[in-house]
């Protein structure tokens, strides 16, 4: 058998082509042996391969094509539905002529989870039948069909009918394509035709696609087969848009929850969320966050497990069912009491239900372990739950989760832990308790996104961009991380001192040793619960904001990887290079009056040495986390915390960073370097300089370099899964960062507040572009109604040239502004435009909260923030709110989303 491999594809000098499948012929899809195709003409590249009767015996053949540029990088095209079936076709040679797929297109969005298993209903397409002698088949993908609709095709001759309407050919729906079988053993070439869209209900052809006519090159002969992948249908641009709510689950209301949103509780959110035409519900991470037992693991962030879920979110009713739930009976005044609060209170939800759970989990356990149910959840994700129970029984018997303190098991072995957690240890009940505990969680989020799914509303997740430093994930395979680096984001005007997030970062070049084994099954496990899901920080994909771990502030990061300044490119321009000066903390009388007031002489005193007339950091002060230690031992108060952040401050008065290990040859600049007061000592022409090298660093040499070591990892992590990937793409943006996800079909983030053009105060939700979300506010920001009060010139700036309105804006954010912004979101041209619960609320007078204050999930420049915000009211109640709902769904249809 042979195939001729044609690829219509627009190359450039240097770049080359490749096809792979699986068979030995194509490499059986190992890239490295994939067939090269050669350039043919203009549009073409082909590529001659001959199949044995071994590679016939699979029965069809599988393909792709891969794309490698000048520098050796490369893509894979998108999709895995390229197919010919050699077990129906006589043929003894088969062409196959084709296009490239490219994962940004529009329409590939509509081959996602969310699309093609919840929201598009298309009908089940009639079977046309084929000739007995098919030449050609041609195959075309059109996504957005109505369910009355069908694909047809009409042409230059008379087996397709020279083009009249009246009886087009009808194609058949098999997978994504649309397909059809002909015999044009008699017709001459060239051939040319469209596609149009036919409906069954009226049975006529409807319109034509747009563009000119396709054509049909070359001919007919015995045996010969040609397949046509026609791409997309050049059908009139998606206009498909929904709009959904975002909240945490445990910032959820219900009247049977136990003073904290669970899993059951998603239901009640998915009632309200259709009765106003919703389409999405988005949650923050859902996994298991219990290090300490206390508040201080209430951050969603620092899951101990990327896999277990949160116990917080069980409930106890479901788990107890009918013929336990006498167990809970005492409960009910304390679960109304905690119900009752305004906020979660994290300590006491979670005494009390990992005490119910445990008592529990010993009533049923007999049952439980012999459960063939609980079987086939335990075999399919063993790899990470005995790992996971394991670890949770080693946390609560050494009363910490920083595994370097056990006194056993400090360090994973894979055989110790399957002894330690094996049913014939006397501790086993205390293991299995954790696989009772995920298996209901398991259960019961099946279940809510079921019951979404029923009610056409997707579900998207949330993924965290890092891990937790004493987590089991650390625990099990810490050579995957950078352990001695800290994971964060550099200053804004959130965070003027940065962030710092205390994870380690990850070592991308072990993990795709085994092709990012541990990211598959990540994305794997989530697909189980959700459609789509956000990216936390994707920039960290291109570059992670690396802070060292004796730094507390993310001040003191850099990028990582970067491009260093070389020692030699201050030579060049002229800059007098001064190792002491630049990389270390600039300290004289003057800075220390500056940053310590009338106080100078206290630190000088206590923190300081002088020698020479110069002053330097005492040793045991000379890093953040050696001023942390000692302050952590000192009173509380104004004046100590003065002081500590004054040391801070002085630490980080630096212009450079040196490249560990460069022996002082090899610089970062530090970020914001040309607003310290070490470089507001230097004079004017140095001055000028150094930043010109600093703006080179920051904003050109970089930007390439990141876009190669985001396609080394977003293009095979993306293949990974079907759902929706949107990419949280705030913050210090790289310019290439927007030309990768739209290469790779990922939905940017777009924030009215945040715009991404830095010369514009706001960013209009009318400009957005299609595959995106808009979003007026994030749980990491203060709701419209927050933000409004807290900066009067910018929200007059915003009311007068955002909202078109004239005068003075009005000091309070009233009902009717809330609404006009969340209108804007509604109508932009958007994908999605998604909306926090507070904001939404927001519109109405009598719904929303009395202090906006309140509605806040997260303050990110706060480490140690509480995450305990709940709704004000119930959902049940809200579902209720007949009057509110019928405006707000109002506003919905109205819009077409």
């Amino acid at each position: 058998m042979t195939v001729n491999f044609y690829l219509r594809f627009s190359t450039k000098y240097g770049q080359t082509l490749f096809v792979s499948g699986n068979c030995d012929a194509l490499g059986n899809n190992d890239i490295a042996k994939a067939v090269p195709l050669y350039y043919f003409n203009n549009e073409l590249w082909l590529a001659k391969v001959e199949f044995s009767e071994a590679d016939l015996q699979g029965g069809s053949l599988q393909y792709k094509y891969i794309y490698r540029d000048d520098t050796g990088a490369e893509i894979i095209e998108w999709g895995d539905d390229r197919e010919i079936d050699f077990e129906k076709s006589a043929a003894k040679e088969i062409t196959v002529i084709d296009i490239w797929n490219h994962a940004g297109q529009v329409e590939n969005a509509f081959f996602t989870q969310p699309f093609q298993q919840v929201l598009l209903h298309t009908a089940t397409a009639t079977k046309v039948p084929a000739p007995k002698t098919c030449t050609h088949e041609l195959r075309v993908k059109a996504p957005l069909l109505k369910e009355d609709e069908m694909i047809c095709i009409v042409g230059s001759n008379d087996t397709l009918g020279n083009w009249s309407t009246e009886n087009p050919l009808l194609l058949s729906k098999n997978g994504n394509w649309w397909t059809i079988k002909l015999d044009l053993s008699d017709e001459s070439f060239p051939v040319l035709y469209k596609y149009g869209v036919y409906g069954t209900t009226d049975k006529k052809l409807r319109f034509f696609e747009g563009g000119g006519n396709r054509i049909l090159q070359g001919g007919t002969g015995k045996g010969k087969l040609t397949i046509l992948h026609d791409g997309f249908a050049q059908l009139p641009f998606p206009n498909w848009k929904g709009a959904g709510v975002a909240i945490p689950v445990f910032s959820l209301r219900t009247n049977k929850s136990f003073g904290t949103g669970e899993f059951t509780d998603i239901n009640l959110l998915v009632d309200w969320a259709k009765i106003n035409g919703l389409k999405l519900i988005q949650l923050l991470p859902i996994n298991d966050t219990t290090a300490t037992h206390t508040w201080t693991d209430s951050y969603p962030y620092a899951a101990i497990s990327a896999f277990a879920l949160h116990p917080l979110f069980i409930n106890l009713e479901k788990v107890a069912g009918t013929k336990k739930n006498a167990t809970l009976k005492s409960l009910a005044e304390k679960q109304q009491q905690l119900n009752a609060l305004p906020a979660v209170d994290y300590d006491a939800v979670m005494q009390i239900k990992f005490s119910v759970l445990k008592e529990l989990y010993l009533l049923q356990k007999d049952e439980f372990l012999n459960d063939t149910k609980y079987f086939e959840f335990f075999d399919m994700n063993r790899h990470w739950l005995v790992p996971y129970a394991a670890f949770c029984y080693l946390r609560d018997k050494y009363k910490t989760s920083d595994y370097n303190q056990w006194a056993t098991n400090s360090v994973y072995h894979e055989n110790d832990i399957q002894e330690l957690a094996s049913p014939t240890q006397k501790h086993y009940d205390e293991i299995a308790l954790h696989y009772f505990i995920q298996y209901h969680l398991h259960l019961q989020l099946k279940d809510a996104t079921a019951y979404a799914h029923k009610n056409d509303i997707v579900v998207k997740g949330d993924l965290p961009i890092g891990i937790y430093r004493y987590g089991c994930d650390a625990w099990m395979a810490p050579d995957l991380y950078n352990m001695d680096a800290q994971a964060g984001a550099p200053p804004d005007d959130f965070a003027i001192k940065g962030q710092n997030w205390g994870f380690p970062t990850y070592n991308w070049k072990k993990m795709q040793e085994d092709g990012f084994a541990w990211w598959r099954q990540r994305f794997e496990q989530m697909s189980e619960y959700f459609d789509a899901f956000r990216i936390d920080h994707i920039l960290g994909f291109f570059r992670i904001w690396s802070i060292p771990v004796n730094a507390v502030e993310g001040i003191l990061g850099r990028f990582v990887p970067a491009i260093p300044v070389h020692i030699s490119e201050f030579h060049q321009n002229g800059i007098a290079f001064n190792h002491q000066r630049y990389c270390t903390p600039f300290i004289t009388e003057s800075v220390l009056y500056e940053i310590f007031g009338t106080d100078d002489y206290h630190a000088k005193e206590n923190f300081f040495n002088n020698y020479d007339g110069q002053w330097y950091l005492k040793d045991e002060f000379n890093t953040q986390r050696k001023v942390e230690a000692y302050f952590s031992h000192q009173p509380n108060d104004k004046f100590q915390e003065k002081i500590k952040f004054g040391l801070y401050d002085i630490i980080s008065n630096i212009i450079l960073i040196e490249e560990e290990g460069s022996n002082g040859q090899q610089f970062h600049f530090r970020i914001n370097a040309d607003h310290t007061t070490s470089f507001k000592y230097l004079d004017g022409y140095t001055q000028g300089k150094l930043k010109e090298l600093y703006v080179n660093y920051f904003y050109v040499r970089q930007d390439d370099f990141w876009k190669k070591e985001a396609l080394h990892k977003l293009p095979e992590l993306k293949r990974s899964t079907n759902m929706l990937v949107c990419g949280e793409d705030l913050g210090m943006v790289p310019n290439c960062v927007p030309d990768v996800m739209q290469q790779l079909g990922m939905l940017s983030l777009e924030i009215q507040r945040m715009p991404k053009d830095s010369s514009k105060d706001f960013f209009h939700p009318a400009d957005a572009p299609y595959l995106s979300v808009v979003t007026p506010s994030t749980h990491d920001m203060s709701t419209i109604r927050g933000w409004w009060e807290e900066d009067p010139a910018k929200t007059q700036r915003f009311y007068n040239n955002e909202l078109g309105h004239y005068g003075a804006s009005p000091f309070y954010c009233e009902a009717w502004i809330n609404k006009e912004i969340v209108v804007q979101h509604l109508y932009s041209p958007a994908m999605w435009s998604i909306f926090q619960l507070q904001d939404i609320l927001g519109i109405s007078e009598k719904l929303r909260r009395d202090n906006p204050n309140d509605e806040r999930i997260n303050v990110p420049a706060n480490p140690k923030h509480y995450w305990q915000y709940r709704m004000h009211m119930s959902l049940e109640d809200l579902i209720k709110e007949k009057e509110f709902n019928a405006e707000f769904g109002g506003l919905v249809k109205a819009s077409g989303r």
